[in-house]
């Protein structure tokens, strides 16, 4: 039986911290599927179009891995994929915190699991949010992302 598992977030943009989570999660499931989450009430720098295009893009070569956008419930995401796993990264406490009571309501909701991953300290200071207000006052952000990340 197939082990897939869905790795949600908006991926405004998509770091080397999720593309290390990403990987690392390739030697526990068969098959991941990005959840690029449509969220209207955030304030995107790229369209969910372009991040969705640009991480097909980048994942081209690994059939292991696929990229859908949503905008339903994670838990509903999964379901359509029969996906019996969610892939979830955490930096610190705060993040835990966060993460412990959505995992508890998913399982809730549908029974499906919450893999968590500690990020890389190499990696840990970086988030999609820092990243994006580098992004917005025009700095480098190529240290942040992984190469061969492009946006149209």
């Amino acid at each position: 039986m197939e082990k897939i598992a869905i790795f949600p977030g908006s991926f405004d943009p998509f770091t080397k911290g999720h593309e290390s989570l990403l990987r690392r999660g390739l030697t526990l499931f068969d098959r991941i599927i990005i959840g690029v989450g449509i969220n209207e009430s955030k304030r995107m720098e790229q369209s969910t179009e372009q991040r969705i295009n640009a991480l097909r893009k980048l994942f081209a070569g690994d059939d292991r891995i696929q990229v859908e956008g949503y905008s339903d419930l994670t838990v509903d995401f999964a379901a359509r994929h029969q996906a019996k796993f969610i892939l979830r990264g955490i930096r610190s406490f705060k993040d835990y915190e966060y993460e412990l009571n959505i995992a508890d309501l998913n399982r809730r909701l549908s029974g499906v699991d919450t893999i968590i991953l500690f990020t890389e300290p190499e990696w840990a200071f970086i988030s999609s949010t820092i990243v994006k207000e580098l992004m917005h006052f025009g700095k480098d952000i190529t240290p942040y992302i992984p190469e061969g990340l492009e946006y149209e």
